[in-house]
């Protein structure tokens, strides 16, 4: 896909900025606390202890700063004013009135990705890591975009709370930040953090009631595929729309849709000579149908096949399999024992591999599975792909498409 798609994340934003850089000059502002009678009232009432012996220590501070003998009274009034004096009664204002708004790390949901997204990409290996990091970095961005102007946006810095004016805020990339960032949405109940590190480095972690909805508006019509040098992110493409096809290929095409509709996990095996349209017939596939549902792509080439674990932030997903007879052969050959491609095959039928060990932190959701695989013959295929309960529907090509 053309660079253009992806324009907001490539540009020379990431460059390295100095970490001494005046947040003031930048835009910044100092948070001034506001008091809170009922805040004040809750102090009283549920540590009331606490409240006087603080504030008896500032009443003290002030009293020793006027009550120096042998100054005059103009200099005890000034020295009330001083570093030490000033931070003490800061201390006690903090203390009585409400910290400003954070994270609530009560919320189920967090996403997170540091940027920028770097790896060597070469033609000897299949960069998995890199393309899912990928996905995910554009995913949060297009989550980010989709939520618009927050409702506020502070910083945390040396000790110190600053806000940024929401009215002058233009995009994340080009806010200085060097503490702590955070901005809250209201109205979707969603919170940014950002946190800088070294040579431009940023960590972007959306904390959310519930992104689901979000993440599924932020990653409609995206797919990933897994080939070694030609690895990307991009969009489905067809070379060929269902109603080209035969009326006995559309036919069953009208059966997998249904499927996809009615089941939660659907796996899906075609057959045929080389030149019958089998693979043109899953991009079709992807692009009419399961695009349109709201279903990320997943293209896998052989080595990416043994390696790929879908994503768990994704509520539905589709996994295409070229040539499953080369991949998942007959355990019993001695070129299926040299590798796991078939075991790992056999677990993304079944469910089995990603869902017996959840992320402690991370979205996790019901996702919706469908598994479209090509092959010549079904032969050479290990008997335990085929036994029910993984594949659910099983199709020949015989007409000759291209």
């Amino acid at each position: 896909m053309g660079s253009g798609y992806f324009g907001n994340y490539e540009d020379n934003s990431w460059e390295e900025k100095s970490p001494n850089k005046d947040l003031l000059g930048a835009g910044w502002r100092p948070l001034n606390r506001d008091f809170d009678g009922n805040y004040l009232w809750h102090l009283v009432c549920n540590d009331p202890w606490e409240l006087t012996q603080k504030a008896l220590d500032v009443a003290s501070d002030i009293a020793d700063a006027l009550g120096r003998h042998q100054y005059s009274w103009w200099a005890n009034v000034l020295n009330v004013f001083s570093e030490n004096t000033r931070y003490e009664i800061n201390e006690f204002w903090n203390y009585i009135t409400p910290e400003p708004l954070a994270p609530d790390y009560r919320y189920k949901d967090v996403l997170s990705i540091q940027t920028p997204v770097q790896q060597i990409v070469t033609r000897d290996s299949i960069p998995i890591d890199y393309l899912l990091n990928r996905l995910q970095e554009i995913t949060v961005f297009k989550v980010l975009d989709l939520l618009g102007k927050p409702d506020i946006i502070t910083q945390y810095y040396l000790e110190r709370y600053f806000y940024y004016p929401v009215e002058r805020f233009t995009n994340w990339e080009n806010l200085e930040t060097i503490g702590t960032v955070s901005a809250y949405w209201s109205k979707q109940q969603v919170w940014l953090q950002i946190q800088s590190y070294d040579r431009g480095k940023r960590i972007y972690t959306l904390i959310a009631k519930n992104i689901a909805p979000l993440v599924n508006k932020a990653t409609y019509n995206l797919a990933v595929i897994l080939s070694g040098y030609k690895s990307r992110v991009g969009q489905i493409n067809s070379q060929y729309q269902i109603r080209t096809f035969p009326a006995d290929i559309q036919s069953f095409t009208d059966t997998v849709q249904q499927a996809i509709l009615d089941q939660n996990q659907l796996a899906v095996l075609v057959q045929g000579e080389p030149g019958t349209g089998k693979t043109v017939w899953t991009q079709a596939v992807a692009k009419e149908i399961l695009m349109p549902l709201g279903y990320v792509i997943f293209i896998l080439d052989h080595d990416a096949v043994e390696h790929f674990v879908p994503p768990s932030y994704l509520e539905q997903i589709c996994i295409i399999i070229n040539e499953a007879d080369n991949l998942a052969q007959n355990r019993a050959s001695e070129a299926a024992q040299r590798t796991n491609k078939t075991e790992h095959i056999l677990s993304l039928l079944d469910g089995t591999l990603y869902q017996s060990v959840i992320e402690e932190n991370g979205i996790h959701t019901q996702q919706k599975l469908v598994v479209l695989m090509t092959c010549n013959t079904t032969e050479r295929l290990d008997p335990a792909i085929l036994r029910k309960g993984r594949v659910d529907l099983i199709y020949e090509f015989i007409h000759r498409f291209v």
